[in-house]
């Protein structure tokens, strides 16, 4: 049997691969079965991938905001990276994009 400490533990993990799983299902229904216009699918898709990072950001990481300093300026590091992450790649697409249909 498990001690308390471990059953909280594995419960969070559980919680949060649920959510993770749940996060990632969300937007590919979206696309695959077209449920939604094309801004409210981008908009869903990208909403899901804020929460997917919160998420593993929370229950895999175990950050949270009411830490230390050094964990937040951690998170302000993540945030950017990811930032700059995304915007590269919308970046790349935009160009790829406009070289494609020839503007």
């Amino acid at each position: 049997m498990m001690a308390p400490a471990q059953q909280e533990r594995l419960r969070g993990y559980l919680l949060g691969f649920v959510l993770a799983l749940l996060l990632s299902l969300v937007p590919f229904a979206c696309v695959h079965y077209q449920w939604l216009d094309r801004f409210p699918t981008m908009a869903t898709i990208g909403i899901c991938a804020v929460l997917q990072v919160l998420v593993h950001l929370r229950y895999f990481l175990h950050l949270r905001l009411s830490e230390a300093k050094e964990r937040f300026w951690l998170l302000v590091f993540t945030l950017l990276l990811i930032g700059l992450m995304v915007g590269g790649s919308l970046w790349i697409m935009w160009d790829l994009t406009d070289r494609m249909m020839g503007h």
